[in-house]
Protein backbone atom coordinates (compact mmCIF):
# COMPACT_ATOMS: atom_id res chain seq x y z
CA UNK A 1 0.00 0.00 0.00
CA UNK A 2 2.50 2.40 1.29
CA UNK A 3 4.65 1.80 -2.30
CA UNK A 4 1.62 2.30 -4.38
CA UNK A 5 0.98 5.42 -2.51
CA UNK A 6 4.19 6.48 -3.45
CA UNK A 7 4.04 5.74 -6.73
CA UNK A 8 0.68 7.72 -6.94
CA UNK A 9 2.22 10.82 -5.31
CA UNK A 10 5.29 10.95 -7.59
CA UNK A 11 3.12 10.35 -10.99
CA UNK A 12 1.08 13.28 -9.73
CA UNK A 13 4.03 15.31 -9.36
CA UNK A 14 5.45 14.96 -12.58
CA UNK A 15 1.54 15.64 -14.41
CA UNK A 16 1.36 19.09 -12.26
CA UNK A 17 4.86 20.27 -12.41
CA UNK A 18 6.33 18.91 -15.35
CA UNK A 19 3.94 17.06 -17.62
CA UNK A 20 0.91 19.43 -18.57
CA UNK A 21 1.65 22.47 -20.74
CA UNK A 22 1.28 25.90 -19.38
CA UNK A 23 -2.16 26.51 -21.11
CA UNK A 24 -3.93 23.40 -19.74
CA UNK A 25 -3.36 24.79 -16.00
CA UNK A 26 -5.65 27.89 -16.96
CA UNK A 27 -8.64 24.90 -16.11
CA UNK A 28 -8.11 25.92 -12.62
CA UNK A 29 -8.98 29.49 -13.27
CA UNK A 30 -12.01 30.94 -12.22
CA UNK A 31 -12.63 33.01 -14.87
CA UNK A 32 -13.43 31.78 -18.35
CA UNK A 33 -13.29 34.84 -21.45
CA UNK A 34 -14.42 34.59 -24.89
CA UNK A 35 -15.02 36.64 -27.94
CA UNK A 36 -18.63 36.40 -29.60
CA UNK A 37 -18.99 36.62 -33.57
CA UNK A 38 -22.59 37.30 -34.26
CA UNK A 39 -23.57 37.09 -38.27
CA UNK A 40 -25.11 39.79 -39.71
CA UNK A 41 -28.32 40.90 -39.70
CA UNK A 42 -31.55 41.39 -42.61
CA UNK A 43 -31.37 45.50 -41.81
CA UNK A 44 -28.64 47.81 -42.33
CA UNK A 45 -27.47 48.49 -38.81
CA UNK A 46 -26.72 44.71 -38.32
CA UNK A 47 -25.29 43.85 -42.06
CA UNK A 48 -21.65 43.87 -40.89
CA UNK A 49 -22.26 41.46 -38.10
CA UNK A 50 -21.38 42.58 -34.68
CA UNK A 51 -18.73 41.34 -31.69
CA UNK A 52 -19.22 41.36 -28.06
CA UNK A 53 -17.06 40.00 -25.05
CA UNK A 54 -18.00 37.30 -22.53
CA UNK A 55 -16.62 36.98 -19.12
CA UNK A 56 -17.91 33.81 -17.32
CA UNK A 57 -16.76 34.05 -13.49
CA UNK A 58 -17.67 30.28 -12.00
CA UNK A 59 -16.90 31.48 -8.59
CA UNK A 60 -19.68 34.24 -8.78
CA UNK A 61 -21.84 32.20 -11.20
CA UNK A 62 -22.14 35.06 -13.20
CA UNK A 63 -22.08 35.22 -17.24
CA UNK A 64 -21.61 38.71 -18.57
CA UNK A 65 -21.70 40.36 -22.23
CA UNK A 66 -19.54 43.26 -22.73
CA UNK A 67 -20.70 44.92 -25.77
CA UNK A 68 -18.85 48.20 -27.40
CA UNK A 69 -21.79 49.25 -29.72
CA UNK A 70 -24.70 51.02 -27.40
CA UNK A 71 -25.63 54.49 -27.94
CA UNK A 72 -28.56 56.52 -26.77
CA UNK A 73 -31.14 56.14 -29.66
CA UNK A 74 -33.53 58.49 -27.68
CA UNK A 75 -30.84 61.23 -26.95
CA UNK A 76 -33.13 64.28 -28.42
CA UNK A 77 -30.20 64.71 -30.47
CA UNK A 78 -29.38 61.83 -31.60
CA UNK A 79 -29.82 62.67 -35.55
CA UNK A 80 -27.70 66.12 -35.27
CA UNK A 81 -25.10 64.09 -33.74
CA UNK A 82 -24.72 61.31 -35.88
CA UNK A 83 -24.81 63.16 -39.32
CA UNK A 84 -22.16 65.32 -37.42
CA UNK A 85 -20.18 61.94 -36.42
CA UNK A 86 -20.32 63.25 -32.68
CA UNK A 87 -22.71 60.56 -31.83
CA UNK A 88 -21.03 59.00 -28.71
CA UNK A 89 -21.22 55.46 -28.31
CA UNK A 90 -20.73 53.78 -24.58
CA UNK A 91 -19.76 50.27 -23.27
CA UNK A 92 -22.85 47.95 -21.29
CA UNK A 93 -23.06 44.71 -20.50
CA UNK A 94 -25.81 42.47 -20.53
CA UNK A 95 -26.59 38.65 -19.07
CA UNK A 96 -25.48 36.27 -21.44
CA UNK A 97 -29.02 34.46 -21.94
CA UNK A 98 -30.56 38.00 -22.74
CA UNK A 99 -27.71 38.36 -25.15
CA UNK A 100 -28.11 34.93 -26.77
CA UNK A 101 -31.93 35.00 -27.00
CA UNK A 102 -32.00 38.68 -28.86
CA UNK A 103 -29.63 37.17 -31.48
CA UNK A 104 -31.90 33.79 -31.68
CA UNK A 105 -35.15 35.90 -32.36
CA UNK A 106 -32.98 37.94 -34.97
CA UNK A 107 -32.26 34.39 -36.43
CA UNK A 108 -28.23 35.46 -36.50
CA UNK A 109 -25.48 32.93 -35.84
CA UNK A 110 -23.20 33.45 -32.24
CA UNK A 111 -19.96 31.65 -32.71
CA UNK A 112 -17.63 31.75 -29.60
CA UNK A 113 -13.82 31.61 -29.73
CA UNK A 114 -12.45 31.07 -25.64
CA UNK A 115 -9.44 32.71 -25.22
CA UNK A 116 -6.32 31.03 -24.17
CA UNK A 117 -5.22 32.97 -21.72
CA UNK A 118 -3.77 32.63 -18.45
CA UNK A 119 -4.88 34.22 -14.76
CA UNK A 120 -3.44 37.06 -14.31
CA UNK A 121 -4.37 38.06 -18.26
CA UNK A 122 -7.50 37.28 -17.70
CA UNK A 123 -7.90 39.23 -14.49
CA UNK A 124 -6.18 42.04 -16.45
CA UNK A 125 -9.01 42.49 -19.13
CA UNK A 126 -11.58 41.84 -16.80
CA UNK A 127 -10.09 44.66 -15.05
CA UNK A 128 -9.85 46.79 -17.97
CA UNK A 129 -13.63 46.24 -18.55
CA UNK A 130 -14.49 47.41 -14.79
CA UNK A 131 -12.48 50.57 -15.33
CA UNK A 132 -14.41 51.16 -19.02
CA UNK A 133 -17.57 50.73 -17.40
CA UNK A 134 -17.40 53.83 -14.78
CA UNK A 135 -19.75 56.59 -15.97
CA UNK A 136 -16.47 58.72 -16.47
CA UNK A 137 -14.67 55.83 -19.09
CA UNK A 138 -17.92 54.24 -20.67
CA UNK A 139 -18.33 56.48 -23.96
CA UNK A 140 -16.47 56.96 -26.52
CA UNK A 141 -16.24 59.08 -30.31
CA UNK A 142 -17.53 55.90 -32.48
CA UNK A 143 -15.31 56.40 -35.53
CA UNK A 144 -16.51 53.24 -38.60
CA UNK A 145 -13.46 51.91 -39.66
CA UNK A 146 -10.75 52.60 -37.03
CA UNK A 147 -12.51 53.32 -33.39
CA UNK A 148 -15.94 50.65 -33.32
CA UNK A 149 -17.23 48.21 -31.08
CA UNK A 150 -14.63 45.44 -32.96
CA UNK A 151 -11.73 47.44 -33.04
CA UNK A 152 -12.05 48.07 -29.42
CA UNK A 153 -12.27 44.10 -28.41
CA UNK A 154 -9.27 43.64 -31.03
CA UNK A 155 -7.36 46.09 -28.64
CA UNK A 156 -8.33 44.95 -25.57
CA UNK A 157 -7.56 41.11 -26.32
CA UNK A 158 -4.28 41.69 -28.30
CA UNK A 159 -2.81 44.73 -26.49
CA UNK A 160 -4.13 44.11 -22.86
CA UNK A 161 -3.62 40.66 -22.13
CA UNK A 162 -0.02 41.24 -21.62
CA UNK A 163 1.30 38.57 -24.77
CA UNK A 164 2.77 39.68 -27.69
CA UNK A 165 0.71 37.60 -30.35
CA UNK A 166 1.46 37.38 -33.85
CA UNK A 167 -1.55 37.23 -36.50
CA UNK A 168 -1.92 35.65 -39.40
CA UNK A 169 -3.04 36.65 -42.79
CA UNK A 170 -6.82 37.97 -43.03
CA UNK A 171 -7.02 40.41 -45.76
CA UNK A 172 -9.07 38.50 -48.00
CA UNK A 173 -6.70 39.38 -51.23
CA UNK A 174 -3.75 41.96 -52.00
CA UNK A 175 -4.65 45.35 -52.56
CA UNK A 176 -8.58 45.29 -50.45
CA UNK A 177 -9.91 48.60 -49.26
CA UNK A 178 -12.07 49.79 -46.88
CA UNK A 179 -14.75 49.81 -49.90
CA UNK A 180 -14.04 46.59 -51.14
CA UNK A 181 -14.65 45.14 -47.67
CA UNK A 182 -18.34 46.76 -47.09
CA UNK A 183 -19.35 45.88 -50.10
CA UNK A 184 -19.13 42.40 -49.98
CA UNK A 185 -21.65 42.80 -47.15
CA UNK A 186 -23.86 45.24 -48.98
CA UNK A 187 -23.84 42.99 -51.70
CA UNK A 188 -24.47 39.70 -50.00
CA UNK A 189 -27.19 41.17 -48.00
CA UNK A 190 -28.88 43.23 -51.25
CA UNK A 191 -28.32 46.41 -49.70
CA UNK A 192 -28.19 47.94 -53.47
CA UNK A 193 -29.53 51.30 -52.36
CA UNK A 194 -27.59 51.88 -49.06
CA UNK A 195 -24.48 50.43 -51.03
CA UNK A 196 -25.09 53.31 -53.65
CA UNK A 197 -25.87 55.94 -50.88
CA UNK A 198 -22.73 55.06 -48.86
CA UNK A 199 -20.42 55.27 -52.22
CA UNK A 200 -21.78 58.33 -52.33
CA UNK A 201 -21.44 59.66 -49.22
CA UNK A 202 -18.03 58.15 -48.75
CA UNK A 203 -14.83 59.85 -49.81
CA UNK A 204 -11.33 58.61 -51.16
CA UNK A 205 -9.87 57.65 -48.08
CA UNK A 206 -11.97 54.27 -48.10
CA UNK A 207 -10.20 53.41 -51.26
CA UNK A 208 -6.79 53.12 -49.15
CA UNK A 209 -5.06 49.69 -49.12
CA UNK A 210 -5.74 48.07 -45.65
CA UNK A 211 -3.20 46.95 -43.47
CA UNK A 212 -3.87 43.50 -41.69
CA UNK A 213 -4.73 44.90 -38.70
CA UNK A 214 -6.60 47.50 -40.10
CA UNK A 215 -8.64 45.07 -41.73
CA UNK A 216 -9.98 43.07 -38.77
CA UNK A 217 -12.63 46.71 -38.35
CA UNK A 218 -15.30 43.48 -39.12
CA UNK A 219 -16.33 41.15 -36.90
CA UNK A 220 -15.76 38.22 -38.78
CA UNK A 221 -11.95 39.45 -39.59
CA UNK A 222 -11.37 39.82 -36.22
CA UNK A 223 -12.66 36.55 -35.76
CA UNK A 224 -10.28 35.24 -38.08
CA UNK A 225 -7.52 37.36 -36.88
CA UNK A 226 -8.02 36.09 -33.81
CA UNK A 227 -7.99 33.06 -34.81
CA UNK A 228 -4.79 32.59 -36.48
CA UNK A 229 -2.97 34.51 -33.47
CA UNK A 230 -0.53 32.60 -31.88
CA UNK A 231 2.27 33.43 -28.95
CA UNK A 232 5.58 30.72 -29.26
CA UNK A 233 3.58 28.54 -31.04
CA UNK A 234 0.69 28.32 -28.64
CA UNK A 235 -2.54 29.47 -29.99
CA UNK A 236 -4.77 32.41 -28.75
CA UNK A 237 -8.41 30.10 -28.99
CA UNK A 238 -8.59 27.42 -26.75
CA UNK A 239 -11.87 25.86 -28.23
CA UNK A 240 -14.92 27.09 -30.21
CA UNK A 241 -18.41 26.83 -30.05
CA UNK A 242 -21.40 27.55 -32.04
CA UNK A 243 -23.87 28.85 -29.96
CA UNK A 244 -26.56 28.99 -32.33
CA UNK A 245 -26.38 28.59 -36.08
CA UNK A 246 -28.66 30.61 -37.84
CA UNK A 247 -31.41 29.25 -40.07
CA UNK A 248 -30.31 29.65 -43.69
CA UNK A 249 -33.69 28.79 -45.76
CA UNK A 250 -33.94 32.22 -46.63
CA UNK A 251 -34.95 34.11 -50.14
CA UNK A 252 -32.02 35.48 -51.84
CA UNK A 253 -32.66 36.10 -54.99
CA UNK A 254 -33.42 39.76 -55.78
CA UNK A 255 -34.98 41.71 -58.53
CA UNK A 256 -32.09 43.07 -60.68
CA UNK A 257 -35.21 45.68 -61.65
CA UNK A 258 -35.18 47.10 -58.57
CA UNK A 259 -31.71 47.37 -58.32
CA UNK A 260 -30.05 51.47 -59.42
CA UNK A 261 -27.98 50.58 -62.45
CA UNK A 262 -31.50 48.86 -63.90
CA UNK A 263 -33.22 51.87 -63.09
CA UNK A 264 -31.07 54.99 -63.70
CA UNK A 265 -30.32 53.35 -67.44
CA UNK A 266 -34.36 53.29 -67.78
CA UNK A 267 -34.38 56.88 -66.46
CA UNK A 268 -31.30 57.94 -68.98
CA UNK A 269 -33.14 56.04 -71.60
CA UNK A 270 -36.55 57.11 -71.44
CA UNK A 271 -34.58 61.47 -71.06
CA UNK A 272 -32.74 60.10 -74.02
CA UNK A 273 -35.76 59.26 -76.01
CA UNK A 274 -38.17 62.17 -74.82
CA UNK A 275 -35.23 64.97 -75.61
CA UNK A 276 -34.94 63.32 -79.58
CA UNK A 277 -38.91 64.40 -79.64
CA UNK A 278 -39.34 68.24 -81.56
CA UNK A 279 -42.93 68.10 -80.20
CA UNK A 280 -43.38 71.39 -78.11
CA UNK A 281 -45.09 69.24 -75.17
CA UNK A 282 -41.54 67.04 -74.75
CA UNK A 283 -39.37 70.06 -75.34
CA UNK A 284 -41.17 71.55 -71.99
CA UNK A 285 -41.14 68.22 -70.44
CA UNK A 286 -37.26 67.69 -70.95
CA UNK A 287 -36.67 71.60 -69.77
CA UNK A 288 -38.58 70.51 -67.00
CA UNK A 289 -36.12 66.87 -66.76
CA UNK A 290 -32.92 69.45 -66.94
CA UNK A 291 -34.34 71.37 -64.24
CA UNK A 292 -34.78 68.83 -61.50
CA UNK A 293 -31.42 66.89 -62.66
CA UNK A 294 -28.93 69.98 -62.10
CA UNK A 295 -31.11 70.87 -58.81
CA UNK A 296 -31.16 67.48 -57.29
CA UNK A 297 -27.55 67.25 -58.50
CA UNK A 298 -26.69 70.60 -56.30
CA UNK A 299 -28.66 70.11 -53.25
CA UNK A 300 -26.50 66.91 -52.95
CA UNK A 301 -23.55 68.53 -53.67
CA UNK A 302 -24.05 70.90 -50.90
CA UNK A 303 -24.77 68.10 -48.26
CA UNK A 304 -21.71 66.41 -49.84
CA UNK A 305 -19.80 70.24 -49.23
CA UNK A 306 -21.33 69.96 -45.42
CA UNK A 307 -20.11 66.47 -44.99
CA UNK A 308 -16.73 67.05 -45.61
CA UNK A 309 -16.05 69.95 -44.14
CA UNK A 310 -18.85 70.38 -41.43
CA UNK A 311 -18.78 67.13 -39.48
CA UNK A 312 -16.25 65.13 -38.02
CA UNK A 313 -15.92 62.61 -40.08
CA UNK A 314 -13.02 61.35 -41.81
CA UNK A 315 -14.42 59.28 -44.34
CA UNK A 316 -16.34 61.90 -45.82
CA UNK A 317 -13.96 63.76 -47.21
CA UNK A 318 -11.57 64.57 -50.55
CA UNK A 319 -15.20 62.89 -52.18
CA UNK A 320 -14.68 63.01 -55.73
CA UNK A 321 -18.89 62.50 -56.36
CA UNK A 322 -18.61 66.15 -55.79
CA UNK A 323 -17.05 66.58 -59.64
CA UNK A 324 -20.95 65.98 -60.77
CA UNK A 325 -22.48 67.05 -58.38
CA UNK A 326 -21.62 70.69 -58.05
CA UNK A 327 -23.12 72.41 -55.23
CA UNK A 328 -23.37 75.39 -57.86
CA UNK A 329 -25.60 73.21 -59.80
CA UNK A 330 -28.90 74.09 -57.41
CA UNK A 331 -28.44 77.75 -58.63
CA UNK A 332 -27.51 77.00 -62.17
CA UNK A 333 -30.75 74.78 -62.23
CA UNK A 334 -32.76 77.62 -62.94
CA UNK A 335 -30.43 78.85 -65.66
CA UNK A 336 -31.46 75.94 -68.02
CA UNK A 337 -33.71 77.78 -70.41
CA UNK A 338 -32.09 81.00 -69.39
CA UNK A 339 -30.77 83.04 -72.72
CA UNK A 340 -27.01 84.16 -71.47
CA UNK A 341 -23.68 83.83 -72.59
CA UNK A 342 -22.49 83.00 -68.98
CA UNK A 343 -25.03 79.78 -68.85
CA UNK A 344 -23.96 78.33 -71.93
CA UNK A 345 -20.42 78.41 -71.03
CA UNK A 346 -21.07 76.93 -67.97
CA UNK A 347 -23.24 73.75 -69.29
CA UNK A 348 -20.68 73.33 -72.00
CA UNK A 349 -17.79 73.31 -69.17
CA UNK A 350 -20.16 70.85 -67.39
CA UNK A 351 -20.93 68.20 -70.50
CA UNK A 352 -16.88 68.41 -70.90
CA UNK A 353 -16.39 67.66 -67.03
CA UNK A 354 -18.66 64.93 -66.68
CA UNK A 355 -16.99 63.55 -70.09
CA UNK A 356 -13.91 63.46 -68.49
CA UNK A 357 -14.98 61.81 -65.57
CA UNK A 358 -17.02 59.05 -67.55
CA UNK A 359 -13.47 58.69 -69.66
CA UNK A 360 -11.44 58.30 -66.46
CA UNK A 361 -14.08 56.34 -64.31
CA UNK A 362 -11.63 53.22 -63.42
CA UNK A 363 -8.93 54.97 -62.86
CA UNK A 364 -9.48 57.60 -60.00
CA UNK A 365 -8.46 57.67 -56.84
CA UNK A 366 -11.89 56.87 -55.46
CA UNK A 367 -14.35 54.03 -56.83
CA UNK A 368 -17.69 55.76 -57.77
CA UNK A 369 -20.76 53.28 -57.73
CA UNK A 370 -21.12 51.55 -61.47
CA UNK A 371 -25.08 52.59 -60.88
CA UNK A 372 -24.51 56.34 -61.65
CA UNK A 373 -22.36 56.39 -64.96
CA UNK A 374 -26.03 56.61 -66.60
CA UNK A 375 -26.75 59.06 -64.36
CA UNK A 376 -23.66 61.08 -65.12
CA UNK A 377 -24.06 60.30 -68.82
CA UNK A 378 -27.41 61.51 -69.07
CA UNK A 379 -26.24 64.92 -67.36
CA UNK A 380 -23.23 65.28 -69.75
CA UNK A 381 -25.93 64.94 -72.37
CA UNK A 382 -28.06 67.26 -71.73
CA UNK A 383 -25.47 69.90 -70.84
CA UNK A 384 -24.24 69.79 -74.15
CA UNK A 385 -27.66 70.33 -75.37
CA UNK A 386 -28.58 72.88 -73.36
CA UNK A 387 -25.51 74.80 -74.51
CA UNK A 388 -26.66 74.39 -77.76
CA UNK A 389 -29.81 75.08 -77.69
CA UNK A 390 -28.81 78.58 -75.86
CA UNK A 391 -26.28 79.06 -78.17
CA UNK A 392 -29.44 79.01 -81.25
CA UNK A 393 -31.44 81.35 -79.14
Amino acid sequence: MCSKSFTFFILLFLLTFAGIPAKTQEDSCDLQISLLTCSPGTELYSTFGHSALRVTDRQTGTDIIYNYGTFDFYDPAFLLKFTRGQLLYYLDQQDFGGFLRDYMMENRSVREQVLALDCSEKKAIREALFVNMQEENKRYRYDFLFDNCTTRLRELILKKSGTTYTTGKVIPFQGATFRNHIHYYLDNNQQYWSKLGIDILLGSKMDREMTNDEAMFLPDYLEKGIDSSRSANVNLVLKKNVLFERNSNQNNSGSFFSRPVFLFSLFAIFVLLAGLSKRPSAIKFTAGIDFAIFFLNGLLGCFLLFMWYGTDHNTTQNNFNIIWALPIHIVMAFAVRKNSNAARKYFLFIAIINLVLLISWLILPQQLNIALIPWVMIAAWRSWIISKNLLHN
